[in-house]
């Protein structure tokens, strides 16, 4: 009987043990889990930051270039020809004579010039700029002969280089432009034979301005329309011996142009 009840007091205190191991594990469990899961979440968080900190700043894309049926007209190293005629039949007195101390007015001498010009255009530029201001640069080369038949001279051969400022609005076939041109050459001069307010030497020089519009028919072949102011003297090298009385006349000039080479785009 006594061996019994030690018996049963053993297998007591062992279900007793293994409750109290197992109630151990429970509470290690529930303490364990949490902590565990708080440890991921920390380093879920830290690793997020860690790819939001690594992460680039997006690019903003380039805006798209505007297309303008221009762009195949007026663009950088286009080579033209050109052929321009004129009749310039009104004369005045020479603007800027308030800068050089002469008195402004016209000879009683009048002229009437018919110059025609054979240039090489380079286009400097492709278009740029905004609003009004849109357009390009060329770069001329001329020949001149320029015929004389209201004067005493009769003829003027000379060189010319000059600028010329495209103004190209989008779309447009007609553009307006504004050119400066100047030069050097030879004129039969008269004022060494005694014909009063004739030129006064053969070596003289000439500057030229004048604006218009001009018209394209395709990337190729386009014509010009324009008002154009042309001056001849010789810069005062004939005086004193010969007055220096210079040609001022403007009017009306006409012109006709052709690319040179492959369009825009073809390399072969």
């Amino acid at each position: 009987m006594l061996s019994f009840t030690i018996l049963s007091i053993r297998r007591g205190n062992v279900k007793l043990a293994n409750r109290k191991r197992m109630a151990a594990i429970v509470v290690f469990a529930f303490l364990a889990i949490p902590s565990l899961a708080l440890g991921q979440s920390v380093e879920i968080q830290q690793s997020s930051e860690v790819s939001t900190n690594t992460k680039e700043p997006p690019k903003s894309l380039p805006k798209p270039k505007r297309f303008s049926p221009n762009d195949g007209i007026y663009y950088k190293n286009k080579l033209e020809f050109s052929l321009e005629g004129g009749w310039l039949p009104f004369n005045i007195p020479f603007p800027f004579d308030v800068f050089v101390g002469d008195v402004y007015d016209e000879t009683p001498l009048q002229y009437t010039l018919v110059p025609t010009f054979a240039s090489l255009r380079l286009q400097m530029s492709d278009v740029t700029g905004r609003w009004i201001f849109r357009g390009n640069w060329d770069l001329t080369f001329t020949g001149e002969f320029t015929a004389i038949p209201r004067g005493p001279e009769t003829h003027y051969l000379a060189y010319d280089t000059g600028i010329r400022y495209n103004f190209v609005p989008r779309n447009w076939k007609t553009t307006p432009y504004f050119e400066v041109r100047g030069g050097v050459g030879r004129i039969d001069a008269k004022g060494p034979l005694g014909v009063p307010y004739a030129q006064g030497q053969d070596l003289t020089f000439n500057f030229l301005t004048g604006s218009g519009f001009r018209y394209n028919f395709n990337s190729k072949y386009s014509m010009e329309a324009g008002v154009t102011w042309m001056h001849i003297s010789n810069f005062y090298l004939s005086e004193p011996k010969f007055l220096n009385y210079g040609i001022n006349v403007y009017g009306p000039i006409f012109g006709f142009n052709v690319r040179l080479g492959k369009p825009k785009g073809r390399e072969h």
